[in-house]
């Protein structure tokens, strides 16, 4: 039997994937083909939760197992939890920001013989940025360089075209020699 899933994001009415599954396939099945379409870093966690009509987030599945009673995507076979149409889950991409693609399953259709599941049978707009800081896309962010630099003894240059342009031509003189000045000006 093959599972038929839409997947739609809150911030963008555009953005709409189709997807099917195998029955026997699980959620991590479901992560990884979501990851590949949507073109998401592997790197990031994101976790699957089951849903209520209202979209009230309940049994959650993890990537990893975390302890505690925990369920893994690994271990959640589509037959296992899908137990009714229009089942609805959760499928948090974006931990710090709380921002997660809604999930629901429209029905069951033959399996193809020529068709290799999971597949995108349906995909338009753009996909929600994975992770975004204050609002700002994380690609602004790739060419922020960190060095670990221990040559602290060296004296840092100031270009001083940051701090004035050509426009700034007002008479400085009086800060030309330190000693013309009075305390009260310091």
């Amino acid at each position: 039997m093959v599972y038929r899933f839409v997947v739609l994001s809150d911030e963008d009415e555009a953005f709409i994937r189709e997807f099917e599954f195998l029955d026997s396939q699980n959620l991590l099945d479901f992560h990884n083909a979501l990851q590949e379409e949507l073109e998401f870093d592997r790197s990031q966690i994101a976790s699957f939760y089951m849903a209520t009509d209202n979209w009230e987030k309940e049994e959650e599945f993890t990537l990893f197992d975390m302890g505690a009673g925990s369920s893994t995507m690994e271990n959640a076979d589509l037959e296992d939890i899908i137990f009714r149409k229009n089942q609805k889950l959760l499928y948090v991409f974006d931990f710090f920001n709380d921002r997660a693609l809604f999930i629901e399953y429209v029905g069951e259709v033959k399996e193809e013989d020529d068709r290799e599941y999971p597949v995108c049978t349906a995909s338009k707009g753009l996909p929600p940025k994975q992770v975004t800081f204050g609002g700002v896309s994380r690609k602004k962010y790739n060419n922020l360089i960190v060095t670990d630099d221990d040559d602290d003894d060296e004296e840092e240059v100031v270009d001083d075209e940051i701090f004035f342009n050509a426009d700034d031509d007002e008479d400085l003189s009086e800060f030309d020699n330190i000693e013309s000045m009075d305390e009260d000006d310091i």
